[in-house]
């Protein structure tokens, strides 16, 4: 059955996501035939529990109104077969939550972060605003220095508020279920391969909800059509 071969390789999509897929290969099917199959198969995600939290009020970061003005970075860890643990470099562009690059290593600096921001400034140019926390790497002088000499503004979170920069938040959660849960990783030259092929698949195949079930791409490029003809007419 195509809806178990599709859950089996995208072991945390659900029912609604699995159904744009095959959707896309063309099965004529509608979403409630889909949820039963997949509840039948017992292929529903299984969540934690959260507990309740007191709402309080917190700090809204003004919305991106085209691609590529707001960036959201951070870092998240994980390990190879062995033990021994890297660092990954996330980025994600706030508005069509395309992900620039994935960078994977030992360790990071300051000034490895402006250099891999700055090989991406030829590529897809450099945004307005980049949302950060507050890590050593993000607060170091060689950072602050090189987002002033290129006229980005770095906007700091509150301290323990994560909520503030939601959107890598979103991203970090989505790519640890998708791919670091999910893979053994034998060196660094194999977690850079196997993450690569998830970031491309995350921007280029992969539906997203915000997003009325486009990619990132995709929906990047259906903003790039509309703003020629709105110029254009």
């Amino acid at each position: 059955m195509r809806i178990r071969d599709v859950a089996a390789t995208r072991v945390r999509y659900g029912y609604r996501r699995v159904h744009v897929l095959l959707q896309r290969e063309g099965w004529k099917v509608n979403h409630k035939r889909v949820y039963r199959l997949y509840r039948l198969e017992g292929l529903s995600l299984r969540f934690k529990t959260r507990k309740k939290r007191t709402s309080r009020v917190r700090v809204v970061p003004p919305a991106a109104t085209a691609p590529n003005q707001h960036w959201s970075m951070d870092f998240m860890t994980d390990s190879l077969h062995d033990g021994r643990r890297f660092r990954v470099f996330t980025l994600v562009d706030t508005m069509t939550r395309e992900s620039p690059t994935i960078v994977i290593d030992r360790s990071f600096s300051g000034q490895r972060v402006a250099e891999e921001l700055g090989r991406l400034a030829g590529r897809t140019g450099l945004p307005k605003l980049i949302y950060v926390d507050n890590g050593p790497e993000f607060t170091s002088k060689a950072l602050d220095e090189w987002a002033h000499r290129n006229r980005v503004k770095l906007v700091f979170s509150r301290p323990g508020t994560p909520t503030d920069n939601p959107f890598i938040e979103a991203f970090n959660g989505r790519f640890r279920e998708e791919c670091l849960d999910q893979h053994w990783f034998g060196s660094l030259e194999d977690a850079r391969r196997t993450i690569e092929a998830w970031r491309v698949d995350y921007n280029t195949v992969r539906p997203h909800t915000a997003l009325n079930n486009l990619t990132p791409s995709a929906y990047k490029a259906s903003l790039t059509v509309n703003k020629a003809l709105a110029d254009s007419g």
